[in-house]
């Protein structure tokens, strides 16, 4: 069996005119750190970002021994009685972890705490992201539109939509495989292979309104040969060569990624430097110092 190795993950998508991640607290806004104004995104958008690409696009649905164990699911079909209950997931699987773990690659991936009757078990994941962040600051506009519809025969109704967007937004995650919580979600080599194709194709797939325009530009996969070495903090090692001040960056025309200071890094390392097992870059993404 192929052993899973520690793994430093480095992935960066855009957005334009759109919301990377409303804040539902803040009339949805997108999530802006006020002090340095950087857009924030969680973790747990991109966590959905792959369970749903797995769910909807590579069969993870629940047939054939594959399924996503924290998803909505309906009673007697019906979309108005959606769940997303733990409990009623874990019914599914007979209260059995087992089960859950063979059948459930999200859980095998980040983790999860299984209900169980009377009691619960917690599997800590070994595929864990920090929340992503903009490598620029960021301004956010206000949108105000009308809508107008038939209310009766010679009578107009107008509706009114507000929406707060960002006009772009490059946008880094860092995240880590841990070959020793690996072991214990049963994480195999293909499993990182669907993450791997989430990550950037699931990127792709984000069609709603407020999600179109997303598109992926850089996934690097850093593999370490030695058990718990790391380098750490991926995203602080790369920067923007930019032509634009940051609140006039409209698209990758406007800038070059300079990674020179991760290949410092990564060369500075003698032997003990990780393979690169994944490359993606797009084309259209100019880089510097690799």
């Amino acid at each position: 069996m192929f052993e899973i190795r520690r793994t430093e993950i480095l992935f960066l998508y855009d957005v334009q005119n759109g919301n990377p991640n409303g804040d539902p607290s803040d009339e949805n806004k997108p999530r802006i750190d006020e002090e340095s104004s950087l857009n924030i995104v969680t973790d747990v958008r991109l966590k959905r970002t792959i369970r749903d690409y797995l769910y909807n696009y590579k069969g993870y649905n629940g047939e054939g021994g594959k399924d996503i164990f924290v998803r909505q699911t309906f009673v007697d079909n019906d979309p108005q009685k959606g769940l997303n209950d733990g409990k009623n997931r874990a019914k599914a699987y007979e209260n059995n972890p087992e089960k859950v773990l063979n059948s459930c690659i999200d859980v095998r991936l980040f983790g999860g705490v299984i209900p169980l009757e009377g009691s619960s078990i917690t599997f800590t994941g070994p595929v864990q992201f920090k929340m992503g962040h903009s490598l620029h600051r960021v301004v956010v506009q206000y949108i105000k539109g009308t809508g107008a519809f038939a209310a009766k025969s010679g009578a107009k109704q107008q509706t009114f939509r507000e929406e707060y967007i960002l006009p772009y937004s490059l946008i880094a995650f860092y995240g880590i495989i841990n070959e020793n919580a690996a072991r214990h979600t049963r994480l195999t080599t293909n499993d990182i292979e669907e993450l791997k194709d989430a990550l950037w194709n699931g990127t792709k797939q984000l069609i709603t309104r407020s999600k179109m325009e997303h598109t992926p530009r850089l996934l690097l996969m850093l593999e370490h040969q030695s058990s718990n070495l790391f380098i750490g903090e991926l995203d602080k090692l790369i920067k923007l060569d930019k032509s634009v001040i940051d609140e006039q960056i409209r698209s990758i025309r406007d800038f070059r990624l300079d990674l020179s200071d991760l290949r410092k890094k990564i060369d500075n390392m003698g032997d003990s430097a990780p393979k690169i097992m994944n490359q993606q870059i797009d084309p259209n993404l100019s880089l510097l110092g690799w």
